[in-house]
């Protein structure tokens, strides 16, 4: 048995902050329709590298979700996703404030229809205050959450990290608020709700002590490359051949353990350095001793001794890396797959990990309007047969 099987989720968002939650929720066994627009559907068929046609990320993003076609600037589409929200017990979309009211289907219209509705609205800004009208895409959400003024060099331009972590950071709160919304519909005898997901306050939301330092002590972080200020020992070190590993001796005992295995043992036991506000006036020093020992040794070399030494110590992976490591294929999360017209894939693999009911891929992301009939041919939303899973799924 899934989690989430018996769940009906019906996603009107497209591209990722909104995907990427209804395939979390969709990979622990929720029945997720996708409403895509008719002929080109969601533009994310079409992002980065394509196989015959259709982007490789689009087989993750859409993997165990139905796809039916559905104008949603048109009186008949609108009525039909009415129909379905009737039926639903989460919708999720990731449109610009407003748009969805513009078509009919705001909150107040929904949940008239449907009281036990949840709602998941993933904006950039909000549903209220200022900017709550401006468009926003994930990256706009880490810049204004704080993330991107951290990330880079000291003294160069701020750069991006290379994934939308904004839009993944969204959708995430957006599946606790989502969780949290039906434990209460369920527990306490509750109604529907919407949750109300800003990318910025995702983002925001994991800037660890940044503002509270701010506010006590009018410290402004700024960017520091590999190091981490106020956490010391932890960087990235250089080693002999071009190589680089990445050292957080920051534990009290750990750093006593790294202090001794690289032939500093006067820095472990010196009193001042006991704790982690003492090594942080003194990282440059700390940081200069751990190099020297790095550069004298490969980089193997150096990931074998620390790791006798019990202290935290790691390569850092390119997805070469990644997709060959012996821990990754071990815990499933390199899953070989195939899309709908059959081709191999290998995938990333579904997390977290339940111990009763983990979720799965049951089978590949639809082609484009591949559920339209069986779905909107009937009167109610049609059930799932019992245990139907890839081959034996009714709709293949």
């Amino acid at each position: 048995m899934e989690a989430l099987k018996g769940l009906k989720i019906l996603e009107l968002g497209q591209l990722i902050a909104g995907p990427f939650a209804a395939k979390t929720l969709a990979e622990f066994g929720a029945d997720v329709i996708k409403v895509e627009p008719p002929e080109l559907g969601d533009p994310l068929r079409k992002w980065r590298m394509l196989r015959d046609g259709t982007s490789v990320w689009w087989e993750v993003q859409s993997r165990n979700k139905r796809s039916v076609c559905i104008d949603l600037r048109e009186p008949d589409g609108q009525e039909q996703v009415r129909r379905l929200a009737a039926e639903a017990d989460v919708l999720i979309e990731n449109f610009k404030p407003g748009t969805l009211e513009g078509w009919g289907l705001g909150w107040d219209r929904l949940h008239a229809l449907n009281p036990n509705l949840v709602m998941l609205r993933i904006s950039g800004y909000g549903q209220t205050g200022p900017y709550r009208d401006r468009p926003g895409f994930g990256v706009i959400g880490e810049a204004m959450g704080g993330i991107r003024y951290l990330t880079g060099e000291p003294g160069r331009v701020p750069v991006r990290v290379g994934v939308s972590l904004g839009d993944s950071l969204a959708a995430l709160h957006g599946v606790i608020g989502v969780m949290m919304a039906l434990h209460h519909r369920s527990a306490h005898g509750g109604g529907g709700q919407y949750i109300d997901v800003a990318l910025y306050e995702s983002v925001f939301n994991v800037m660890e002590s940044l503002l509270p330092e701010y506010d006590a002590f009018g410290a402004v972080r700024e960017r520091s490359g590999s190091a981490l200020p106020g956490i010391a020992p932890t960087n990235a070190y250089p080693c002999r051949d071009d190589a680089y590993v990445l050292v957080a001796g920051n534990g009290d005992s750990i750093f006593r353990r790294l202090m001794q295995i690289i032939g500093r043992p006067d820095l472990g036991a010196d009193p001042a350095l006991a704790h982690n506000d003492g090594r942080v006036a003194r990282s440059d020093e700390i940081d200069a001793a751990i190099a020297r020992w790095t550069r004298e040794r490969t980089r193997d070399d150096v990931l074998a001794l620390l790791d006798q030494a019990g202290v935290p110590a790691g390569r850092i992976y390119s997805v070469a890396d990644i997709a060959a490591d012996p821990h990754y294929l071990a815990r499933d999360m390199i899953v070989p797959t195939q899309t709908a017209d059959g081709a191999p894939l290998r995938v990333p693999g579904v997390v977290p990990k339940l111990s009763l009911t983990p979720g799965r891929i049951s089978w590949p992301a639809p082609r484009l309007g591949e559920h339209t009939a069986s779905v909107l041919g009937e009167p109610h939303w049609p059930p799932r047969a019992a245990g139907a899973a890839g081959d034996d799924d009714p709709e293949r």
